[in-house]
């Protein structure tokens, strides 16, 4: 049996479950089977954005679960992220509650700002707001204290029980922790074998916030996003059929997303592996029997590239991200 807790920890007290599905690049349809599939497997922590432009699908089918009776609010974890085009302080409230108003839910369980980031939008539904030549329409206001005063009052309102980031770096969730009133409770941020950030990691564990990695298993599906947008695509790991990976799955009779999952769950992590095929989405919750051993761990850790694993960057989607004052990803 499995030693490992199926939950993790915040500060605060709030247990957010170590295994979650991720909903980004998926249509009404696929979203709306993913999550019932996600429910019936035993998921309840589904991650959504308001920039994944799904959070109505997702609540379509968490109302009909609650109405059912088959599952209680109390027993769901569920994760929204205030979009780029948001980060001002005044502009917190009014998204969340869209948000809410989406997911037909009176109140998120963690609400994260999505990125550091901010984008300058005509209206609301101008998520990735871009110029004549294409650029991104760049916020160089963004003022992330402030922003993270605006995240408190949420909490204070009862509208998300707990707060945090995503796409951060060290020098930024600094620089909110040294003026929080209320402390980010979690992290998300790209993490998997072969880019584990033991730098960010450490951090974190010093301050006490929790991480959820996404992109668990080297997100092989971001090939397909890059080229749909006509981008070259960059040279994304594959870890499914790493050999070190695919040693150790032999081993234990698993597979190697399960292998990859279970390396992050051990080391303290929360994973929201994305799908919206029914029998990887329940394969992916199928991590909870087994237990690596400290060789394999060790050979697992040893697939870290550094900086050059990382597979995700803002300016990748977003041409001129890199120019913002708070591009986390600068110098990399």
């Amino acid at each position: 049996m499995s030693t490992c807790k199926d939950h993790i920890t915040f500060w605060n007290g709030e247990k957010m479950p170590i295994v979650g599905l991720g909903t980004w690049l998926s249509s009404k349809e696929e979203i709306q089977t993913a999550v019932n599939a996600a429910l019936e497997a035993g998921y309840r922590h589904i991650d959504t954005a308001y920039l994944y432009s799904n959070e109505d699908a997702i609540g379509e089918v968490l109302q009909q679960w609650i109405k059912s009776g088959k599952v209680k609010r109390e027993e769901l974890f569920i994760v929204t992220k205030l979009p780029m085009i948001g980060n001002r302080s005044e502009n917190v409230e009014r998204f969340l509650r869209k948000s809410l108003q989406n997911l037909r839910l009176d109140y998120i369980d963690l609400y994260l700002i999505h990125a550091p980031i901010g984008l300058t939008a005509k209206h609301d539904d101008d998520l990735f707001p871009m110029n004549a030549d294409g650029f991104v329409v760049l916020d160089n206001d963004t003022d992330l204290v402030d922003l993270w005063k605006a995240m408190e009052k949420q909490v204070d309102a009862g509208l998300a029980k707990s707060i945090g980031l995503s796409n951060f770096n060290e020098e930024q969730i600094e620089r909110i922790v040294k003026t929080a009133r209320i402390k980010p409770a979690n992290l998300q941020v790209e993490l998997h074998a072969e880019f584990q950030q033991k730098s960010l990691r450490d951090f974190c564990h010093k301050h006490g916030i929790t991480i959820v990695a996404y992109a668990p298993l080297g997100s092989p599906g971001r090939n397909a996003f890059y080229t749909s947008l006509g981008m070259a695509v960059p040279g994304l790991p594959d870890l499914i059929q790493n050999p070190v990976v695919v040693k150790i799955a032999e081993k234990y009779k698993k597979s190697t997303a399960q292998v990859l999952l279970r390396y992050l769950m051990q080391l303290g992590l929360a994973v929201i592996p994305k799908s919206v095929t029914p029998t990887r989405i329940h394969a992916n919750f199928q991590v909870f029997d087994f237990d690596l051993t400290a060789t394999d761990m060790a050979e697992l850790g040893e697939l870290d590239q550094g900086e050059k694993g990382r597979t995700f960057d803002l300016s990748t989607t977003l041409k001129g991200a890199e120019k913002h004052p708070e591009n986390p990803f600068r110098g990399h």
